[in-house]
């Protein structure tokens, strides 16, 4: 079993995360039989933004073989979004179309490409008790080790550091192990939205 490192992101690390990105991108299972075209399409929309923006808030986990997992925060999710929405989302648009036709006929990097176009803004309620935002994933070499539940107390000591009174997060409602997971860590159901392989559930936890 490799020994890992926990570390703060830094310039570079894009091409490994956004590796994790993809092969966790199938509600927690490998996706990159589904992104072929275009194995970049999740990360730039699920890593990119949050190593360039919010540093502060991503920690990276590195083993022998590379980069094997991440934590990503947002201290203030509105203000992050509204970021993404000027400065990151129009190359995005310039560089991948929106896709034409009906959407339940899209491939999944057409699904990607759409959701550049007509992004989800969600911030559940209260906000002003949950105003963060965060994000994990990690290779299957790296899972049940523990290192997910240590980068996310990581991660989220830092937003409370920074005067955040909770954070949120969304959840597949296809990925139940995921949802386990984070209620032991004591997170809640805050909104639920869509259903099957198309809903997210929104969970929170107040420092």
């Amino acid at each position: 079993m490799n020994p890992a490192l926990i570390r703060p992101s830094q310039p570079g690390d894009e091409t490994g995360a956004y590796y994790v990105c993809l092969k966790t991108g199938n509600f927690g299972a490998d996706g990159e039989p589904f992104y072929l075209e275009d194995p970049e399409a999740l990360g730039r929309l699920f890593v990119g933004p949050y190593l360039t923006y919010e540093p502060s808030y991503a920690l990276i986990l590195e083993d022998a073989e590379g980069v094997c997992g991440y934590a990503l925060g947002a201290l203030d999710s509105r203000r992050f979004y509204s970021r993404y929405d000027s400065d990151w989302r129009p190359k995005l648009c310039r560089q991948f179309p929106d896709p034409s036709g009906k959407a339940a006929n899209y491939t999944r990097v057409q699904q990607v490409y759409s959701w550049y176009h007509h992004p989800d803004y969600t911030c559940p309620e209260p906000y002003e008790l949950y105003p963060s935002h965060i994000h994990i994933d990690l290779l299957e070499r790296a899972q049940g080790r523990g290192f997910g539940r240590r980068m996310l107390e990581q991660v989220l000591g830092n937003l409370r550091s920074d005067g955040s009174p909770g954070a949120h997060l969304g959840v597949s409602l296809a990925n139940p192990s995921a949802q386990k997971f984070y209620t032991k860590l004591g997170f809640k159901e805050l909104l639920k939205v869509g259903e099957g392989t198309d809903g997210c559930l929104y969970m929170g936890r107040a420092f």
